[in-house]
């Protein structure tokens, strides 16, 4: 009995413990992981923060060496930066925090300008907006703007940088919305040649398009003034449902203009639920008015060290996935959390309520761990709105056939959105997958044939597949699901003839079609 709970001690304590530094893998590429031999020169007034060694991503699996990461504190760093790299026959990259998962914010021996400490922000009250420096995060734009205002559009969690975001045009819970290019009233985005232009739907609209979306390729974005909603107060609720009876529960809410902000949850339980059932999350807007300094400061997400074991006691699968989504489905209703009591509320018809910026005032802390041999991948799919119930099919025989680890299935709603790379040129359903999978040669080759088989369902229900992720795929699998990318890569080359800016995905495809 002493030794069995000493092993569950033992075992609670390995998979809750928090990382002390960042993970670290077998890199995909052990020749790009090598030390670059050249390291920043000396003589240099530029702010290295990194002189040669490597860089990584979320993914842990792309280790790359690179010449050396510049801290951008300055507007006045970039351009440095910029004519430091011409000057030298150097290539650049631009990083934020690094969550995309293909090496987009670095390549073999670039410079890498680490634009996180590059993070003022603005709140323009009298026009209900924000302007932020590139390098700030959404959690701090949050802290900023909050009780009175919250953010338009962003991703579900809030650890990305705003430049970010604008090169991958994230989209987020508000349905309505679309994605955070529909928040811009402008940018200022400096060019590989060290000028800068204001960029807007009606002010250099053809940079703009390829900017925003454009993986840092076009330009280092600066700053942009991004427009801001109300703090509206919701009513939350949730609904169990068959995933058959999804696209008609959707157009419900589409035409219903009290929801503000709306994901579903698709079950991983290996059972018979599994892709089958699913929890849609609904934020209602209420009739509710509370003092605005009766609202609550932002608070932190809670319970971390146990959420991040029951994430991680799951990737043992079969029951440990059950009691996961059991716990989502029958359990959480009962311990969620409202910062907005009745007796607080003016109007007191609800009975708990909660301000828009919290649902998406979470970091994920309980997402990082120091697991060995193992890291958890993102996949997104966007598929027409017609077709969401066969690709969740197909999706479901993927996985199983393929014995993936699927720790969690959500489905968002986007729109038509725009860019030279829109993933959406339709209304589209948004299938985002988070996979665990070993890091040696089996796992890294089960998730490249899963991806793979992926893509080529979403292409055969004419979706498409998100780019900020692992490079798996081949290059006509790229060009079957972005018809432009051909286009794409003429007009960088055009802009930038020298491809200063670059990065390992373009790397790897700008030459290869």
């Amino acid at each position: 009995m002493v030794v069995l709970l000493a092993f569950t001690v033992q075992k609670f304590l390995y998979l809750s413990t928090p990382p002390g530094a960042d993970k670290e893998c077998d890199p995909l590429d052990h020749e790009s992981a090598e030390e670059s031999a050249r390291a920043a020169l000396p003589q240099s007034s530029l702010p290295w923060v990194q002189n040669g060694g490597t860089v990584n991503d979320a993914s842990c699996l792309d280790e790359t060496a690179v010449y050396g990461v510049v801290g951008i504190s300055s507007e006045a760093d970039v351009q440095k930066s910029l004519a430091y790299a011409r000057e030298h026959g150097l290539k650049v990259s631009v990083a934020g925090v690094k969550h995309s998962m293909g090496g987009h914010a670095f390549a073999k021996g670039n410079v890498v300008l680490d634009m996180t400490r590059f993070s003022d922000i603005r709140l323009h009250e009298d026009r209900s907006t924000v302007t932020v420096q590139s390098g700030a995060t959404w959690h701090d734009i949050q802290n900023v703007i909050h009780p009175k205002y919250a953010i338009h559009a962003m991703q579900s969690t809030d650890i990305f940088t705003v430049g970010g975001s604008i090169s991958v045009n994230a989209h987020g819970m508000d349905h309505q919305a679309g994605a955070v290019e529909n928040t811009i009233v402008s940018m200022r985005v400096m060019l590989a040649d060290g000028s800068v232009r204001t960029l807007s739907r009606t002010n250099n609209v053809d940079m703009y398009d390829l900017v925003v979306g454009g993986y840092g390729l076009f330009g280092v974005i600066l700053d942009a003034e991004l427009r801001l909603a109300p703090n509206d107060l919701y009513e939350s609720e949730r609904r169990v449902i068959e995933y058959t009876e999804f696209p008609d529960l959707f157009e419900e809410i589409e035409n219903d203009p009290g929801v503000g902000l709306t994901y579903t949850h698709l079950s991983t339980s290996p059972y018979s639920s599994f892709l089958r059932e699913g929890i849609v999350y609904l934020y209602k807007k209420t009739d509710t008015t509370v003092v605005e300094n009766e609202i609550p400061p932002l608070g932190e997400i809670s319970m971390v060290r146990l959420r991040r074991f029951v994430m991680n006691v799951s990737k043992y699968g079969g029951v440990f996935q059950s009691l996961r989504w059991l716990s989502e489905k029958y359990v959480e209703p009962m311990l969620e959390s409202c910062s907005i009591s009745r007796n607080q509320a003016i109007s007191s018809g609800e009975a708990c309520l909660v301000a828009r910026n919290e649902p998406m005032h979470d970091s994920v802390p309980y997402l990082q761990n120091s697991l060995k041999g193992e890291t958890d991948i993102l996949h997104e799919y966007f598929i027409p709105r017609r077709s969401i119930t066969a690709f969740i099919d197909g999706l479901r025989d993927v996985m199983r056939e393929n014995e993936a680890n699927l720790l969690n299935a959500s489905i968002r709603a986007v729109n038509r959105e725009r860019g030279v790379l829109s993933y959406a040129p339709e209304e589209a359903f948004s299938v985002v997958l988070y996979i665990n999978q070993s890091t040696d040669a089996d796992g890294n080759e089960n998730m490249r044939r899963v991806t793979s088989e992926l893509i080529d369902l979403a292409i055969d229900l004419d979706g498409r597949f998100f780019l900020p992720y692992q490079l798996h795929y081949t290059g006509e699998q790229l060009r079957a699901s972005y018809p432009n990318i051909e286009v794409f890569f003429a007009l960088k080359r055009a802009y930038d003839p020298g491809e200063l800016l670059t990065n390992t995905w373009y790397e790897k495809y700008g030459h290869m079609l």
